[in-house]
This record gives C-alpha cells, sequence and structure tokens, in this order.
C-alpha cells in the first residue's frame, strides 16, 4: 500500500454505490451455495449511526478510469460496564466497536484490511478508548487470524446467537407465566438498579430505550396472581422469579434476504407455510420466506432472577415471537455462554450460531494493571441492539 496509490479516507454520501458494491461482494456463505444478502436500505451508515459516536473508513485505490473503493470498515465508541467486581457504582470503560470490515475479493492479501483496522484504532484513541472489540465466526478463520495473530486481539467471548422463525400460528408461552409492558423510564430504572454492572451494559440505556427503533421493554413474572403497580414497588419487593428484555426492530436498519436457494427448498418452505395458514391448529413448523427481502428482530436486555427465572425467560422470547407476525421472519437474541436463562429459550438450531466470537484488545492500560480482555466471563452480557 505504500505506492501512493491507495487512499484510506472517512466516508463520504458519494462513496454510497462504491461501498454497496464492496459489501455486495463479501456476502456471507459459501461459494456456490446460499448466501445471506443484506441490505442497508441505501444507508451505509445505518449500522453505526445511532451509536453515541461512530465512523466509517473506505479504502480507495486507483483503477484505469478513476479511483475504485475495494474496502470499507465502521466503528463505534460508548462507555459500558466491564463487569469488573467493584462496590458501588459500576465500574466503566470506553470501548471501540470495529464491525463491518470488508475487503473486495480482488484486492485481499494486500494489508487493506490491516491497515483499515490500525486506521480505526487511531481514531478510537484519538476519542478516549481504553479498549476495542470485534465479534465473527469462529469458523471465519482469515478474521480470526487477523485480529488475533496480526493486530493483537485476544479471544474474549463466545455467545450464542439464538433465532426463531415466526410461524402463522402462535407459540405457546409458559401458562404460569405473566408478561406486562413496562414505559421506558420504569425500563430504565429496572435496567440500571438490577444489571448496571453486567458486561457491556452501556451507560446511555435511557437513549437506547428511547430509540424510535425499540419496540418496547417486558416484564415476565412466574405467578399468574400478580400485579404491576410500577418500578417502585417491584423494586422495594420483587416477586420470587421474574426476567425482563426489550426488543428491537432491525428492520429499520437493514433487511435481509437468503440467496442461492434452490428451486426445491424454497418450494418446500412455501408448501409448509401454506398449510400452517390454512392449519393452525396443527402447528406446522413452517420455514418463512427467507428468499425474498425480509425484516428482522432483535431481543437485547435479558436477565432475570429466582428459580424459575428461565421460565419468564422463555414466555418473555415466545411472546416476542408472536408480536412478530405479519412484522417480521425472525426473531433473535444473543446470549451469554453461561447464562442461565438461554437453556429454555425457544430457538433453531438450523437459524442459530451456537459460538459466536467476540475477541478484545486493550488500547491504553489502566492504573491498576487490570485488562478486561484477559478477564474470566460472565453469567450475562448485555448486546447492545444499534451495533446488530
Amino acid at each position: 500500500m505504500g505506492d501512493g496509490k491507495v487512499e484510506i479516507r472517512e466516508y463520504h454520501p458519494s462513496d454510497r454505490a462504491g461501498t454497496e458494491a464492496v459489501d455486495g461482494e463479501c456476502e456471507v456463505g459459501q461459494p456456490g451455495g446460499m448466501s445471506l444478502h443484506a441490505d442497508l436500505l441505501g444507508d451505509p451508515l445505518a449500522r453505526i449511526r445511532h451509536s453515541p459516536a461512530f465512523l466509517m473508513l473506505v479504502t480507495e485505490t486507483s483503477v484505469p478510469g478513476g479511483r475504485r473503493i475495494v474496502g470499507v470498515i465502521r466503528g463505534t465508541v460508548k462507555s459500558v460496564a466491564t463487569g469488573k467486581s467493584c462496590p458501588g457504582a459500576p465500574a466503566l470503560a470506553s470501548v471501540g466497536y470495529i464491525l463491518g470490515l470488508r475487503v473486495s475479493p480482488s484486492h485481499r492479501r494486500k494489508g487493506i484490511a490491516l491497515s483499515l483496522v490500525r486506521q480505526l484504532e487511531r481514531w478510537f484513541s484519538l476519542m478516549g478508548a481504553e479498549y476495542a472489540y470485534m465479534a465473527t465466526d469462529k469458523s471465519n478463520e482469515p478474521s480470526v487470524r487477523l485480529f488475533t495473530a496480526r493486530c493483537g486481539y485476544s479471544k474474549f467471548r463466545t455467545p450464542s446467537l439464538l433465532v426463531h422463525p415466526v410461524h402463522a400460528h402462535r407459540l405457546r408461552p409458559p401458562r404460569r407465566a405473566r408478561v406486562f409492558p413496562l414505559d421506558a423510564r420504569d425500563a430504565e430504572l429496572l435496567y440500571r438498579r438490577r444489571f448496571a454492572h453486567v458486561e457491556f451494559f452501556p451507560a446511555d440505556i435511557g437513549a437506547v430505550l428511547g430509540n424510535k427503533l425499540s419496540l418496547g421493554t417486558f416484564l415476565a413474572v412466574v405467578d399468574q396472581g400478580y400485579q404491576w403497580r410500577g418500578v417502585e414497588q417491584f423494586l422495594a419487593s420483587p416477586p420470587a422469579s421474574w426476567a425482563v428484555a426489550s426488543l428491537w426492530d432491525c428492520g429499520g436498519v437493514f433487511r435481509l434476504e437468503m440467496r442461492g436457494a434452490s428451486r426445491l427448498r424454497r418450494v418446500a418452505a412455501a408448501a409448509s407455510r401454506a398449510l400452517d395458514r390454512a392449519a393452525k391448529w396443527m402447528r406446522v413448523p413452517s420455514v418463512p420466506d427467507f428468499f425474498r427481502s425480509f425484516a428482522g428482530w432483535f431481543a437485547y436486555g435479558l436477565g432475570g432472577e429466582g428459580d424459575d427465572a428461565p421460565v419468564a425467560a422463555e414466555a418473555l422470547f415466545a411472546s416476542f415471537v408472536n408480536k412478530a407476525r405479519g412484522r417480521a421472519a425472525a426473531v433473535a437474541i444473543e446470549v451469554a455462554a453461561l447464562d442461565p436463562l438461554r437453556r429454555r429459550l425457544p430457538h433453531w438450531r438450523s437459524l442459530s450460531c451456537p459460538e459466536d466470537l467476540w475477541c478484545m484488545k486493550q488500547l491504553r492500560g489502566g492504573t491498576d494493571g487490570w485488562d478486561w480482555a484477559k478477564s474470566a466471563p460472565g453469567l450475562s452480557i448485555f448486546v447492545d441492539p444499534r451495533e446488530v
């Protein structure tokens, strides 16, 4: 990259066509098989613009007749809880998140990805970030090698992405649980009082809950006789078992489409949907039309307490899938590897990722020598929907 013909710079709206071309060349999937196409709805900044601070960089190179974008990377900076054990207020750190790293196949193995990461890390440092982290599929060996072997990142956490399709029929949540909607004020107070120490809990949780893409926060209580009388009473005298979670409309940021499916697969999926619509009582495990542009919802901020908290979590997620009927094709949630609530969350293994991989790097050391990137995982993790 030292020939003067390659430049890394900040994204400009005039770069839209070029960045969309790069994203299109790097669709997720196996060559010759099915691939997952993401449509950012004409806004390359869509996946980062809801964060407190964000930046998108592009790599541009000389080609006959002009210039061409061959690489992109996106990043955000925010303040989050580290999960570090300490009395009083939660331990916070400023973190940079790397996402959307793409390099055109024709320009790989030329150091472009490494240069993009380093340039973004410099911006993180200028913004005061103490750590940088990224997420990838653990089977993406080139990405894992780049970050761990060349950029100094450590394998950090392995959460699970659980996905359930939306059917014509309703899922049956546990009868023992009742689900209550919470207003944004009550939701924020509940989250801050109960989960402010959870890893990656955002300091600006109010902005997340108040975002136009947030579809609400819901509380499930395993007690059919329980009555909601406000968050203050709940916090003063909580029920024995409960869970809380919020919903995010990813369809307002991007839409997905599965490409490359065989005609037989498409016909079989259509037949399952037709039968599900005609005979909901049969509860057919129908396959949504993933082969056309579709929206997804994301559940976030899952937490709870009590022996039956997993039952409450199941009730919440089932109710989310039911709410999505006619509005989204699937509902997803990402939970920590050790989270006790995950065992009852309904999902399809064929659509889920049992072990995602997060990698982290310390950008500047703290005064006490503690390194979050080398710390042991906790039971829970807060996945910010703004960065899905």
